[in-house]
């Protein structure tokens, strides 16, 4: 794994900043969520867990976000749509395990109907799909509403960030642009979400929702009663590194031996995972979402 990051170079010449752990298929891709960056502790664990195994591992920060280049407000779902895809028929080959937290659970499913072909499994925690249009738009207020309108953006206060950062009238309606619910979403790879009961963010309802509008018939929701929507705490941790570990042995196994045999080595293969405590770091948060 690499110390210091890498680069794509998309049309534009603006660089996607990427790192990577190099290992065995199908390689896990981590989608971040919005205003985040790929130093988030989910991103980590998942990367020293890449490391302990052997198992190939990518993380990317979107357009205007962490280490790449270009304006955050300037972004779009569609920018960052075409990100996730740039990054995937770029920097990766063969079988893939996309998992997205926040808005990345969105552009997780977005880029897994738009490759079908490539992407074998979802994991997505506290995923957002149409998060602008259903979650974000709903609760502005007047002041922000009339900011928009008159400026075409409104600063929203964060503790993450002094100066708090821009919600654009562009962003939001470019994101209705890709609404995916009530679907059907055309997803039939096996999908696992983790989603926090106590999410003041992502109502667990809301991932429900997404959940049973997949058409996939295999899909497992846990609901994490006391998580909140960063589901970083080391319980989480250890629940998001089993589901990783669940979703490459199903591409891994797919299409070899019955279902039984499948379930069984599954099972022995999650029973096998390491122990999260060597693993995951001290809890800590880099960002708005991770």
């Amino acid at each position: 794994m690499t110390d210091s990051p890498e680069y794509l170079v998309r049309s534009d010449n603006r660089r996607l900043a990427f790192r990577v752990v190099s290992g065995t298929q199908p390689t896990v891709v981590w989608l971040g969520g919005f205003h985040s960056d790929m130093a988030g502790t989910k991103a980590q664990v998942l990367a020293d867990q890449a490391q302990a195994t052997g198992g190939g591992y990518l993380r990317f920060d979107y357009f205007g976000h962490g280490e790449s280049d270009g304006d955050f407000a300037e972004g779009t779902i569609s920018r960052w749509r075409e990100d996730a895809l740039a990054v995937i028929d770029e920097l990766t080959e063969g079988p893939l395990v996309l998992v997205g937290s926040s808005m990345g659970g969105w552009l997780a499913c977005l880029a897994a109907i738009a490759r079908p072909d490539r992407v074998k499994a979802l994991v997505l925690v506290a995923p957002a799909p149409d998060f602008t249009e259903k979650l974000m738009e709903p609760e502005l207020s007047d002041a922000a509403r009339a900011a928009i309108a008159r400026d075409g953006f409104w600063t929203r206060p964060s503790e993450y960030d002094d100066g708090g950062y821009a919600i654009t009238r562009e962003l939001l309606e470019d994101g209705a642009r890709w609404s995916i619910l009530p679907g059907p979403v055309p997803i039939d790879a096996p999908v696992r979400v983790l989603q926090g009961g106590a999410d003041p963010d992502v109502p667990w309802t809301h991932a429900l929702e997404l959940a049973n509008a997949l058409t996939s018939d295999d899909v497992v929701f846990t609901l994490v009663k006391d998580g909140d929507h960063r589901l970083s705490r080391p319980q989480d941790l250890e629940r998001l590194v089993a589901a990783v570990a669940e979703a490459r042995s199903l591409v891994e196994l797919d299409g070899e031996g019955d279902l039984v045999a499948r379930r069984l080595a599954r099972a022995a293969r999650i029973r096998g995972a390491p122990n999260l405590e060597a693993l995951a770091p001290a809890p800590w948060a880099s960002a708005e979402e991770e």
